[in-house]
């Protein structure tokens, strides 16, 4: 997850902002003319203003919400509360002074740009009534602070939510894996409800003021087409990629069956949440062990494991990332990342523990924020929270409101994909697997299954997470009906089903970080779909020949040369420009990751033969 602020408020709380100066709160740009139509030069300096403007807003506002993820006190959230208030109101502001740019013939194209950027890129708009924006960034940042003190149970004793989620993927115990679930959704999800109920409304009347249908449709409108394109286009991704999920829903079903029996997972219908080794059930790779075939589900090594045997601490983890990037010829992580980030959960305070990359300064004081633990997982996502802040400094020589990625699927797409190329070879090259280790050929089921357990199972949770918030911002879903919408949607796109009965009064979905954090969860369901676009093209243009899955292109400088040229435009231009420089094509599409799990599909199709598949 980025933390940069994009805006003044994106993503509102975990991206707070300062607050401004009289002098600051005074710079309202105004017609030349009352009644006179705007010019072309009154935009261009309206931009320039707003772009200044929000610079210096948000270089104070940065280093407030670092404070508050990394110090969650009252005093800390008091803070952030009232600079995200007035965050937002200068956000909304600029908002609609650039919409008055609407009818101004002859714009400059890149002024046009930048004032659909100032529309659109809003995640939470308050509405002008008075304390509405106040109301609203308390609401937020009470809900964030309660996620990140949230408690859940483990044989009846209070377990933290890093804890929690580490237990989640490796307790077999289906009574205490129904325990954690049912205690964190319950504890932390359901005592949300009235605040989100509130926060929706005064959002989405925010939303409207700006000239949006609702607040969903205002998400939509920021990836260079419109709201119903983008829905389509989600749509049509899912589509092309839907029928590899199933087969891998049917044999994962079958393994958890065959292990737990009929009276905990029948092998028909949905699967139950809490057996698939992650509290959302939306990566899998974590019960690999139930699902492994016999003999190619050996794949010879364990990545956590091997970093626990060379005796890597979390700091040593994250100078391996770095080393991956400075292989592709990026130069080193400055000092102050090493000074400044959170890399492991200090053990005298609360703090957010989501893993999320930080720009702080808008030039080169990035920073990570994790409570790393020595495991697989975190290696991982250490490498794709490095994409977030390699992805900053390439285009810090941008103008303010370029200083982001072409679209927000890219930047969650970027560290992906170099994960991707954390292959055998790649260990190999670093010291961490021997090479008499690398797994053969017939293990290649193996390495493709255990990447499909976190990858593919992941595709219909990135999408569900925001057509739940797109039916709640439209009316579609009402408050009373929050929590069987959340199950209906989970049910019809997942195939999971929660342990128990949920209460009709319940919100589960705030149990999940990105809803209480009020984070935009498309960008990662595209970044699914990016991230094997962009492996398969540094694939090809490293020259190489083997099955897809196998390739790592770890020390080659064309691939970081070429990946630089697209990462430093930013969103300066729109994303098929971005996606075209780097893979020669301005389509999104999920063929290349039908491409790179094909061995898997004929084999899962095989397997599940006679199965009556579906749910």
């Amino acid at each position: 997850m980025q933390s940069k602020l994009a805006l003044a408020a994106l993503p509102l709380v975990a991206l707070m902002v300062a607050v401004p100066s009289t002098a600051q709160k005074a710079r309202k740009a105004a017609p030349a003319a009352t009644g006179a139509v705007p010019t072309a030069g009154d935009a261009a300096k309206f931009v320039a203003d707003a772009e200044k403007e929000l610079f210096d807003f948000s270089v104070f506002g940065s280093r407030v919400a670092w404070i508050n993820s990394t110090y969650l006190t009252e005093d800390t959230d008091a803070v952030a509360a009232k600079i995200g208030a007035d965050g937002t109101e200068m956000s909304v502001r600029l908002a609609k002074q650039a919409a008055r740019f609407d009818r101004t013939n002859g714009l400059d194209p890149d002024v046009a740009r930048k004032l659909g950027i100032l529309k659109q890129g809003i995640v939470l708009p308050a509405p002008e009534t008075p304390g509405a924006a106040a109301e609203l960034n308390t609401i937020a940042t009470r809900l964030q602070s309660s996620y990140g003190k949230g408690r859940g149970l483990l044989d009846g004793k209070p377990i933290n939510g890093s804890d929690i989620e580490e237990k989640m993927g490796t307790v077999r115990d289906p009574k205490q894996l129904a325990e954690m679930w049912t205690s964190w959704h319950d504890n932390v999800g359901k005592p949300m409800k009235p605040d989100y109920v509130r926060l929706v409304q005064i959002a989405n009347q925010g939303a409207k003021d700006l000239g949006y249908k609702d607040l969903g449709s205002m998400w939509r409108a920021g990836y260079d087409m419109t709201p119903e394109e983008f829905a389509a286009l989600t749509d049509k991704l899912w589509g092309q990629v839907k029928p590899l999920y199933d087969q891998l829903h049917c044999y994962t079903r079958g393994k958890l069956a065959a292990k737990y029996g009929p009276s905990v997972q029948k092998d028909t219908g949905p699967i139950r949440a809490d057996l698939l080794g992650n509290m959302w059930a939306q990566e899998w790779g974590n019960i690999y062990d139930v699902v492994a075939p016999k003999g190619a589900g050996d794949l010879g090594y364990d990545v956590t494991d091997l970093l626990v045997a060379k005796k890597y601490d979390p700091v040593k983890m994250v100078k391996a990332g770095e080393g991956f990037y400075s292989s592709l010829g990026f130069a080193p992580l400055p000092d102050t990342f090493w000074t400044r980030s959170q890399i492991t959960k200090p053990a005298d305070r609360e703090v957010v523990c989501h893993a999320s990359a930080w720009d702080i300064d808008n030039k080169d004081d990035i920073r990570i924020k994790m409570c790393t633990k020595v495991n697989g997982d975190d290696f991982v996502t250490i490498h794709h929270e490095l994409g977030h802040n390699y992805y900053q400094r390439a285009y810090n020589k941008q103008s303010y409101l370029y200083l982001n990625g072409a679209n927000d699927g890219f930047h969650e797409a970027i560290g992906d994909f170099v994960a991707l190329s954390i292959t055998p070879d790649y260990l190999v090259s670093i010291g961490l697997l021997d090479q008499s280790k690398v797994p053969s050929p017939d293990k290649d089921t193996g390495l493709l299954l255990r990447q499909a357990m976190d990858k593919v199972a992941f595709l219909p949770f990135g999408l569900l997470m925001d057509k739940w918030r797109w039916g709640v911002f439209n009316g579609s879903i009402k408050p009373a009906d929050y929590q069987g919408a959340w199950d209906a949607l989970r049910l019809q796109y997942q195939g999971v089903k929660a342990p128990g009965e949920r209460p009709a009064d319940g919100f589960d979905p705030g149990g999940k970080f990105h809803i209480p954090g009020n984070t935009p969860y498309a960008r990662y369901f595209l970044a699914r779909i990016l991230q094997f676009q962009f492996y398969q093209a540094a694939c090809k243009q490293a020259g190489w020949t083997g099955p897809l899955h196998r390739c790592s292109f770890y020390g080659n400088k064309e691939v970081g040369a070429r990946l630089n040229a697209m990462l430093e435009m930013g969103a300066s231009k729109p994303w098929p420009d971005a996606l075209e420089a780097f893979t020669g094509s301005r389509e999104m599409d999920g063929t290349a990751m039908l491409a790179y799990f094909a061995p898997l599909q004929t084999w899962l199709e095989e397997q599940n033969k006679g199965k009556q598949c579906g749910w």
